[in-house]
């Protein structure tokens, strides 16, 4: 698999803000709004943080009168409320990573309406209205799945951990493997666990199935951290995999990364880690921003994911920190020559 990004993690402070102090405000600048419709993992998390860093940015340098973030509960009735509440504060853009693909499309039309910009990210929306900057969720998963069957010589029993319950990517990433896992007849899916994009909830997933399961040879996942979850359930479980782990996909967590290099200078330990990268909710601000400003650019984007290959697995490894999703971080050069040009 080739690299497709050069990483670097960037953190920030997430505020659900109207007003601040201390900064040079543009009165007659936009006010960009994130309606986010789950908070429940890193990756959410710090997709969140990275929308937050570049629209402080902004602030400061007096670009946008405002921002606003709204977190929700993974529901589509609470985002419909956020975005009801964001079209009567008339705000001037909203970026939105969605509960549902379709269950919105009406109140995106009455923002669209309202002379709203839209930008839908990560997980999508089908309203024609909304700008759409979204990962290549199929090509992906199927190149990664194929990687780590491979890895098992195209047989053998697997699990499979799917993410967000009724979000856009864990349908299509769920789609994307099941296309490739029809095409070898010798590979067992055992179970389907949810794990939430979530290490916790991953971990308390495989714990609760792994005594009622054949021996297990892989574990195809999604990420946002439910790999070292998963992880951490085989090491605890032990027995067989005491000595001998399943091919457990990795999602680009740094606590996968350094739990995988330390496996692999023990026993030579093989997998994948390909993973989106939660920076984008920099480049949806940055998007929306330039969007508000007269740019045009394509209704349809496609974002980098990030690869972290056996070669550069040590090199990663060195200094990582646990905690976060690897992630380059998007700023407005970014998104000016990538999405623009």
């Amino acid at each position: 698999m080739k690299a497709f990004v050069k990483l670097a993690c960037a953190v920030a402070l997430a505020l659900p803000a109207f007003g601040g102090l201390g900064v040079a405000l543009a009165q007659d600048g936009p006010v960009i709004a994130l309606s986010n419709s789950f908070y429940g993992n890193v990756w959410r998390r710090q997709m969140v943080d990275a929308f937050t860093e570049q629209a402080e940015t902004a602030k400061a340098e007096g670009l946008i009168a405002d921002f606003v973030v709204l977190n929700g509960d993974g529901s589509v009735a609470q985002q419909n409320s956020q975005l009801a509440e964001l079209i009567l504060r008339g705000v001037d853009a909203i970026v939105i990573n969605a509960a549902s693909e379709t269950a919105l499309n009406s109140i995106i039309g009455q923002a669209c309406n309202a002379g709203i910009v839209v930008v839908a990210f990560d997980s999508l929306v089908t309203h024609a209205c909304a700008w759409k900057l979204g990962f290549e969720f199929l090509g992906y998963k199927a190149e990664q799945a194929e990687a780590t069957l491979e890895l098992i010589g195209h047989e053998g029993n697997v699990i499979l951990v799917r993410g967000v319950r009724g979000s856009g990517p864990d349908e299509q990433m769920y789609a994307a493997q099941m296309g490739v896992l029809e095409q070898y007849p010798n590979v067992t899916v055992v179970a389907e666990v949810f794990g939430q994009a979530t290490a916790s909830v991953a971990q308390q997933a495989i714990a609760g199935i792994l005594p009622s399961l054949p021996h297990v040879d892989a574990v195809l996942a999604q990420g946002g951290s439910d790999d070292y979850g998963i992880a951490r359930a085989f090491e605890q479980y032990g027995g067989p995999y005491a000595d001998a782990m399943p091919v457990i996909e990795g999602g680009g967590s740094s606590d996968f990364i350094i739990w995988w290099n330390e496996r692999n200078q023990e026993q030579e330990y093989r997998t994948t880690s390909m993973n989106t990268t939660p920076g984008i909710g920099g480049a949806a601000f940055w998007l929306a921003y330039e969007i508000t400003q007269g740019a045009e650019p394509d209704m349809e984007m496609t974002m980098p994911v990030a690869v972290v290959e056996a070669e550069n697995l040590a090199a990663f490894a060195e200094g990582l920190s646990p905690g976060f999703i690897l992630s380059p971080s998007y700023d407005r050069d970014w998104v000016s020559q990538n999405l623009l040009d």
